[in-house]
């Protein structure tokens, strides 16, 4: 944590928020959280296991003069990888190629991820830096998913200096369209299984009489 930010929760709680958070009353409630354990600065086992179940990710960048972007990047679980501690990694696939994540970076280094699990109706905010890898085969390989069918250009590197997770609160639960899938094909199999045995049964109750 640097000088300026003493403090986990300072990288998002600067002066002029907690200004704010006072004027609206939750400003001490985030105090006391600010002496307690607060917001944690390395990727624990939970958020790690987390990270791997995700199959998309929005990434902010802002440029020098302060224009933010946000971008999303998504691939089957596992495609972002907690290289270590401090440290997640995916493979940036080929896409429309305007490169505004890359020239924000070369300009300004900040960064934040952003996840959301529909499902589990939970959201993770991660504050860091992030920086392009380019030329780097061997690390474009290693991260690219088995089997996906996309062209890793090059890697993205986030690096973390503090996270912290919402609640669930207003997010709408969402499931994926290979999920609803298999609960429909298990669905449609137990109905098949039912009218089979109702048959069965209405077909041994016909021969009786």
């Amino acid at each position: 944590m640097t000088e300026a930010h003493k403090i986990a929760s300072d990288i998002a709680f600067t002066p002029s928020v907690k200004a704010i958070q006072s004027r609206k009353g939750s400003r001490g409630a985030y105090a006391r959280m600010e002496t307690g354990d607060g917001w944690a600065t390395t990727i624990s086992d939970d958020l790690a296991a987390f990270i791997a179940e995700q199959t998309s990710v929005f990434l902010a960048t802002a440029n020098a003069a302060g224009q933010p972007y946000i971008q999303h990047r998504g691939g089957p679980p596992g495609f972002l990888r907690v290289l270590d501690a401090s440290t997640i990694a995916f493979a940036d696939f080929r896409g429309n190629r305007q490169f505004i994540s890359s020239g924000n970076l070369l300009e300004n280094p900040k960064a934040h991820l952003f996840l959301i699990d529909y499902r589990n109706r939970q959201r993770i905010k991660l504050w860091g830096t992030a920086q392009v890898v380019e030329d780097d085969a061997a690390l474009i390989a290693g991260l690219m998913p088995a089997g996906y069918k996309a062209q890793g250009e090059q890697v993205m590197l986030f690096h973390v200096t503090a996270w912290d997770a919402n609640c669930p609160q207003h997010i709408p639960q969402r499931f994926e369209a290979a999920e609803v899938q298999q609960a429909l094909a298990e669905r449609d199999q137990r109905i098949a299984e039912l009218e089979a045995e109702l048959a069965r049964l209405k077909g041994s109750g016909s021969s009786k009489g």
